[in-house]
């Protein structure tokens, strides 16, 4: 049956914030990552395939679509043979859960390949969150999700305030704060029962907010001549430390 010109341009809106937040809803597209979320058994609430996609119309909640179908209700310039769309959850991180495990704080990181690369990041080194300040990139936008390469299903991550969120930890849990001065990285001690690290953007760094609750400063030396470091790379050099890997 084909789609309804009312689903067509519900499906289509899921490309706006705005209108993800409304409908509660947000929408993944790719065969890649529609596979992980698939074998992840993530609750993907309808999935929408082109023949090409090799599900078979005895899939489990697969709604068949025409490669033209597919095409209108894409987001991409060149289409995919898969698309879902989920329930858009945010939930809400306790203050008392940072008290233990490794938490990656992201603060201002509008980059939504990067948030996605260190969702990635934290997944691969068993970060037990990551929370993201609200002006970061959305957690639920298409190019978080695919940059996430699957990850996005394994990660706990939560939207916070984050001077709120880091205030209220106070001194009990160490805060190191990743800046372009600071200790060199590789005098991190290894984790131990609980360690908060902050990134900040590539342009600014850390806001002065955020700033002002960090207990340590870390840098990774520079021996070359560029700029920066991206965030993502630099974020995976610290948790390396942190783990005791380098």
């Amino acid at each position: 049956m084909p789609l309804s010109k009312a689903a067509l341009s519900r499906l289509r809106s899921l490309n706006e914030k705005k209108q993800r937040e409304d409908l509660g809803l947000f929408v993944v597209e790719g065969e890649k990552v529609v596979k992980e979320l698939l074998a992840a058994a993530y609750p993907l609430l309808e999935i929408y395939a082109t023949p090409e996609a090799g599900l078979g119309p005895n899939h489990a909640r697969v709604e068949p679509v025409t490669v033209e179908e597919m095409a209108r209700i894409s987001h991409f310039p060149n289409p995919s043979s898969l698309l879902a769309v989920g329930r858009l959850v945010r939930p809400t991180l306790d203050p008392a859960e940072l008290q233990s495990g490794f938490t990656l704080v992201l603060d201002c990181i509008q980059d939504p390949g990067n948030v996605g690369t260190l969702l990635r990041i934290a997944d691969w080194f068993g970060i037990d969150r990551v929370v993201l300040s609200p002006d970061c990139a959305d957690l639920f936008s298409q190019k978080v999700i695919n940059a996430s390469m699957g990850s996005f299903s394994r990660v706990r991550a939560f939207s916070a305030s984050l001077p709120e969120l880091l205030s209220a930890v106070g001194k009990t849990v160490p805060v190191y704060g990743c800046e372009l001065v600071g200790e060199p990285v590789a005098s991190l001690p290894r984790l131990g029962s609980g360690a908060i690290v902050a990134m900040g953007s590539e342009g600014r760094g850390l806001s002065p907010a955020v700033a002002a609750c960090v207990g340590r400063r870390v840098t990774i030396p520079r021996f070359g001549q560029a700029e920066s470091l991206n965030v993502a790379v630099a974020a995976g050099i610290v948790c390396a430390h942190l783990r005791g890997l380098a």
